[in-house]
């Protein structure tokens, strides 16, 4: 059974009854109304249930689960009781960061395990006092092999991002998982989408769950206004740095679909921002968690990043994402733009189209409901040509044979 659920006023977190030293905590960190997604789930986890949750991207699901998790905790057993699986390390670093901030005035001590750090100093920490685990699959099947990680006495097992952690090259990572929790627990599944088919692998990690869907067929925040430039490729890299240097603009990250395409851009850029930087899964580990943190305390106001920086992580500030290249599918555009826009503020998404992108770019505008709007010619309309830019392009740089004087016929091969 679906449940949406339907706001009639913002419930405040002091309604919950939570300690003082978690209320305090939550108040610090400048939250006073749940979100609709917290409000939603929580007298739902508190009671125990399974839960899959769908709620739009930066609709405050970490929070949703971390508070309630952290309530579940019995201080008078050092056991690792709560663990959450999440597919990237950047977001381990993050869920553990914001669990050490709603739990700040408790004994409760979170730990993150994550892949491109030492496995030994991490088996170091886990042999002393770990509440709550937070981990990336393939470094908690290292340690559980190890036999550093007892999954004896969890009491509920969180999966954010699950539609990602259930797709193909997870799945059975998360299977192994999840059978090494022998015992009767909690397991509440997190996502911003979840198609048909993923869903159905939910529900086999699930017992008697409650589903709730706050995204009526849509993920994309509402609070995001979606922009589209379609111009020749040339013409890219003049047209987003004037749109860099709007006021507007106050802090962007700018997605490239591969690596090399991040380390050009970077460089074509650097000589007129100097507060930018770049980030893929080709940095080491401690670069780039550095270069988050940068970023979350906006010492860096343009990040070029790959797809590592597309799902689930909370950058607040950030009030513009810029698609250099067009996504492959309405999924990877959901979590993009849903970097802006976070917790119902004001966010804008620009991307860059040129003529190849444009089936897809059909397909994701009906998909996934939004309203275009054009920065120039909408190529989509009937009276539009759309190959006008290219093919103007490609004439101009045709020049007709001539056969080079004395050198006889044109060779072939």
């Amino acid at each position: 059974m679906v449940e949406t659920y339907v706001k009639e006023r913002p419930m405040k977190f002091r309604e919950l009854g939570l300690p003082s030293n978690m209320l305090k905590a939550i108040e610090m960190m400048g939250f006073e109304e749940m979100t609709p997604i917290q409000e939603a789930t929580y007298p739902i986890i508190a009671t125990g249930q399974d839960i899959c949750a769908l709620a739009e991207t930066g609709s405050g699901k970490t929070a949703a689960c971390a508070i309630p998790l952290i309530q579940k905790v019995d201080l008078a057993h050092n056991t690792i009781q709560g663990l959450v699986i999440v597919p990237t390390r950047e977001l381990c670093i993050q869920y553990v960061d914001e669990i050490k901030m709603i739990a700040a005035g408790t004994a409760i001590a979170p730990f993150g395990v994550y892949g491109g750090f030492d496995k030994d100093i991490q088996i170091a920490k886990l042999k002393h006092k770990v509440h709550i685990l937070v981990a990336t699959p393939g470094r908690l099947i290292d340690l559980l092999y190890d036999g550093a990680v007892n999954l004896s006495h969890i009491k509920c097992a969180i999966l954010d991002e699950a539609d990602e952690l259930l797709r193909v090259g997870f799945l059975a990572d998360i299977e192994f998982i999840m059978s090494c929790i022998l015992h009767e627990h909690q397991t509440l599944l997190f996502a911003a989408t979840m198609d048909d088919d993923i869903k159905k692998l939910a529900y086999d990690c699930l017992r008697t769950p409650k589903l709730i869907s706050l995204i009526e067929k849509r993920a994309i925040p509402k609070s995001i206004e979606h922009y589209f430039s379609y111009l020749h490729p040339n013409r890219k890299q003049a047209e987003l740095t004037g749109y860099l240097k709007r006021k507007d603009v106050n802090q962007t990250i700018i997605f490239c679909n591969a690596r090399h395409k991040v380390n050009t851009l970077f460089r074509a850029l650097q000589k007129d921002f100097k507060d930018i930087q770049y980030i893929h899964a080709g940095l080491s580990q401690d670069k780039r968690t550095s270069i988050f943190r940068q970023f979350k305390q906006k010492k860096i106001l343009q990040l070029i990043a790959t797809d590592v920086a597309g799902r689930g992580l909370d950058f607040s500030h950030v009030s513009h994402v810029v698609n250099w290249d067009f996504p492959r599918d309405e999924e990877q555009y959901t979590h993009r733009t849903g970097r802006s826009g976070r917790v119902g503020r004001k966010g804008v998404a620009l991307s860059f189209i040129t003529r190849h992108d444009l089936p897809n770019l059909r397909g994701i505008i009906s998909k996934i409901k939004i309203t275009p709007h054009w920065i120039g010619k909408d190529p989509l309309q009937e009276n539009s040509i759309p190959h006008e830019p290219q093919k103007q392009n490609t004439q101009n740089k045709k020049r007709s044979y001539r056969p080079r004087p004395g050198k006889g016929k044109e060779r072939t091969c």
